[in-house]
């Protein structure tokens, strides 16, 4: 099999995770499979922009053309991208050494437009004992109730997914608005990107490949509950987001099942373990479960609300304010409708 190029796109956003960065760098340079090119975009920061440029002299350093936020500087990424394949690779995660070399693997099929893998938690402090582990996409990582072993999914998550090139020429890039923009916990723009790509080509696949993994840092701030709840909360303005542009069939089709499989199996083990095994934090972790359902529900409900939209304040409450009367930027893509522009 002949393999494809490859570009790596790592977006980063703040020098405060600049150790990071080289790391993750570092991971995609000892690549069993050597990409064809990394790229580092930098969102509005030219303090860091400049300092990409003098010591990451092995990258293609780029700024981020369109507005702050994740979603941009993915975009900014496939502007310049030259490989067959574009990867996306979070700042603050490292890449085991075979993992450009598992996803190109996957490309072998032509009906799949993208590869991603797992993604697993590397906690700077000790995981919480109450934090559930089918809500580890809270903190951007694989969660329970996910494959495996390699399966066709839905959609694939962004600190850990690759796609052919070509897809957004055609369906478009990332939307804006959607996706997180700094430490602000929202997101999506990956489940919205790969729903409109499998509507746009029912046929096609989205493969995960839990052997491509890679490690995320987590820290200590995101180990509490005030993040679970904000994060959570957020999620589900995200998701009301994502069903307005590809519908609610489409956008809620995972969720459902997690809703009604996952969910009820982690919250029976919680009590399970405390009631064999005496563990207390069984018990806490079937509450938080409870809760993170109740607050992403919550967040939905006010996310489908057609007057207003939320944005999280200085003090880090979550405020309803007027929707902008400009479409959101997307590459390529009608904002009002959420297909290829004509």
């Amino acid at each position: 099999m002949i393999q494809p190029t490859i570009s790596v796109v790592i977006s980063a956003y703040t020098l405060d995770r600049w150790a990071d960065l080289v790391s993750a760098v570092a991971s995609v340079h000892r690549q069993s499979c050597a990409p064809k090119e990394i790229i580092v975009v930098v969102d509005h920061n030219p303090a860091l922009m400049l300092r990409v440029q003098e010591h990451l002299t092995d990258v293609i350093a780029v700024e981020n053309v369109e507005p702050r936020g994740l979603s941009g500087a993915r975009n900014s990424g496939i502007r310049v991208a030259q490989g067959e394949v574009i990867a996306f690779l979070d700042d603050d995660a490292q890449a085991v050494e075979n993992w450009l070399e598992l996803l190109c693997h996957g490309y072998a099929d032509q009906r799949v437009l993208g590869v991603g893998g797992a993604i697993e938690p590397n906690w700077v402090g000790q995981r919480p004992a109450w934090f559930p582990a089918e809500f580890d996409w809270v903190v951007g990582c694989t969660y329970r109730g996910m494959p495996e072993a390699q399966e066709a999914v839905r959609n694939l998550i962004g600190c850990n997914m690759s796609f052919r090139r070509e897809v957004f020429s055609t369906v478009g890039g990332f939307r804006s608005g959607i996706g997180r923009v700094g430490t602000l916990p929202v997101g999506c723009d990956e489940t919205e990107v790969c729903i409109r790509v499998l509507q746009r080509w029912p046929e096609s696949i989205m493969l995960y490949e839990p052997r491509a993994r890679v490690r995320h840092r987590v820290p200590e701030s995101r180990a509490s509950w005030s993040y679970f709840r904000s994060r959570c909360y957020a999620e589900g303005i995200s998701k009301a987001l994502v069903t307005r542009f590809v519908g609610a069939q489409d956008g809620l089709a995972s969720e459902r099942d997690y809703t009604m499989r996952t969910l009820p199996r982690g919250v029976a083990s919680g009590v399970a373990d405390l009631a064999v095994r005496r563990d207390l934090a069984g018990l806490a972790r079937s509450g938080a479960i409870t809760l993170g359902l109740c607050m992403t529900v919550a967040g939905y409900l006010a996310g489908r609300n057609p007057f207003g939209r939320h944005r999280r304040s200085g003090t880090g409450a979550w405020q309803l304010t007027t929707f902008a009367s400009s479409p959101m930027t997307v590459i390529g893509i009608d904002a009002e409708k959420g297909q290829p522009a004509q």
